[in-house]
C-alpha cells in the first residue's frame, strides 16, 4: 500500500457537481467568476442540485419552497434556551440544532429520492433561520420571522438584524454565498459523503459535515482572520506585527490552499466587496490593513490569500458577529453538501479506505499478575 497523508492528491470518487482544474473553480462547468458576477444564490442551489441553471418558473418555485420552509419548529427555538449561551460557540449550536431537526422531521428516515429532495429543501431553508435565531436569542432578543418577499441573502440579513438590508449589503452577502456554495471534495463534503455512504440519513450527513467545518483548518479561518486584524488594530501596526509572526513561524490564517497553487479564484471577488463596504461603513482601515498583510505575506511566503481572508472584513462590515462567520459558511456550503449527498445516494458505494499499520508486531497475551 502507498500511504498519502491527508489523502492529498488522491482521487476518491467521481462527481459532476464542481471542479478545480488549473486553479479554476467551476460549478457544473460554470466558471465561479461568471456565477459570482451574475447569479443569485438560489440559482446556484438549483444548479448544484439539478446540474443545470433553472428556467424562470423553476426558480420561482424553488424560492417559494425555500421561503415556505424557512421558519423553525418551536421545539428548536425552545431548545436554544437550554444551551449554555455564554459558553457555546455558534457552530456547536448549529450542529446540535440540525441534528435536532432530524428528530422532528417525519421523513427523516425515508430514503427514497423524492423524500431526500424534500429534506434538502427543508435543511437549506432552515440553516439561516437557525444561525440568526441563535444569534438573537443569546442576546436576549426575539427571533425574527423570515419574509416571503425577500431573497435568501436578504432574508438572512433581515432575520439577523430585524431591519431590511441595503442593496449593497444584499449584493455582498449573495456574492459570498455563491462563492462558498461548493468546493469539490473538501473536508466537510468528504465527511458528509462518508457518512451517507453507509446509507445514514440526510440530517446525519449534514451534522457530520458541520462537525468537520467547525475546525479552524477548514471553516474557522475567516473568524481567525478577523481576530488577527482586531488584535493588530491599526495600519501602522501591520508591518511589525506580521513580521513578528513570520519570524516566530506562526501560521497566518487566510493564506494558501491545499489545492490552489497560483491563488484562490474566489478571493478577488471578496477583496472588491471589502473595499466597497469598508469605505461605506467609514472603516476603510480594515481593507487597508488586509491589503498590507497580503503584500507582506505573499511577498515573503509566496502564499496568496484564499477566500477566507477578505470574507472576514466583508462580514464585519455587514455588522455580523465574528463568531458567526463560520456558521455563515455552513449556510452557504450546505447547498454543496446536499448536492454531494444526493449524488452519493444515486450511485452509492461504502467508503472504506485502509491504513498502514505502524504499531508493534504480533504479541502474546500475558495474565495481569505476570506483567512487569
Amino acid at each position: 500500500m502507498t500511504v498519502t497523508r491527508g489523502l492529498e492528491g488522491v482521487v476518491a470518487t467521481t462527481s459532476s457537481i464542481s471542479s478545480i482544474i488549473d486553479d479554476t473553480l467551476t460549478y457544473v462547468g460554470y466558471n465561479i467568476d461568471d456565477l459570482a458576477d451574475n447569479a443569485s444564490f438560489e440559482e446556484v442551489i438549483y444548479l448544484l442540485w439539478h446540474g443545470r441553471l433553472p428556467l424562470a418558473p423553476e426558480l420561482d418555485e424553488l424560492k417559494k419552497q425555500l421561503a415556505e420552509n424557512m421558519a423553525l419548529p418551536k421545539e428548536v427555538l425552545e431548545h436554544f434556551e437550554l444551551y449554555p449561551i455564554d459558553k457555546i460557540h455558534p457552530m456547536g449550536a448549529l450542529r446540535t440544532a440540525v441534528s435536532l431537526l432530524g428528530l422532528h422531521d417525519e421523513e427523516s428516515d425515508v430514503m427514497d429520492e423524492e423524500a431526500n429532495y424534500r429534506k434538502a429543501i427543508r435543511l437549506q431553508a432552515k440553516m439561516p433561520a437557525i444561525v440568526t435565531a441563535f444569534a438573537r436569542i443569546r442576546k436576549g432578543l426575539e427571533p425574527v420571522a423570515p419574509r416571503t418577499d425577500l431573497s435568501f441573502a436578504a432574508n438572512f440579513l433581515y432575520m439577523l438584524s430585524g431591519k431590511e438590508p441595503e442593496p449593497i449589503a444584499i449584493e455582498a452577502f449573495n456574492k459570498a454565498l455563491v462563492l462558498h456554495a461548493d468546493h469539490e471534495l473538501n473536508a466537510s463534503t468528504f465527511t458528509a459523503r462518508v457518512c451517507v455512504a453507509t446509507l445514514s440519513d440526510v440530517y446525519s450527513g449534514v451534522t457530520a459535515a458541520i462537525g468537520a467545518l467547525k475546525g479552524p483548518l477548514h471553516g474557522g479561518a475567516n473568524e481567525a482572520v478577523m481576530k488577527m486584524l482586531t488584535e493588530i488594530g491599526t495600519l501602522e501596526n501591520v508591518e511589525p506585527a506580521i513580521r513578528q509572526k513570520l519570524e516566530n513561524k506562526e501560521k497566518i490564517m487566510g493564506f494558501g490552499h491545499r489545492v490552489y497553487r497560483q491563488g484562490d479564484p474566489r478571493a478577488k471577488h471578496l477583496r472588491e466587496m471589502s473595499a466597497k463596504l469598508t469605505e461605506l461603513t467609514g472603516e476603510p482601515h480594515w481593507y487597508q490593513m488586509s491589503t498590507q498583510i497580503e503584500k507582506i505575506v505573499t511577498g515573503e511566503k509566496k502564499l496568496p490569500p484564499n477566500v477566507d481572508f477578505y470574507s472576514a472584513s466583508v462580514y464585519h462590515s455587514l455588522g455580523i458577529d465574528h463568531d458567526l462567520f463560520t456558521p455563515i459558511f455552513a449556510v452557504s456550503r450546505v447547498s454543496g453538501w446536499l448536492a454531494h449527498i444526493l449524488e452519493q445516494y444515486s450511485n452509492n458505494r461504502l467508503i472504506r479506505p485502509r491504513a498502514e499499520y505502524t504499531g508493534p508486531g504480533m504479541q502474546k497475551y500475558v495474565s495481569i499478575e505476570l506483567r512487569g
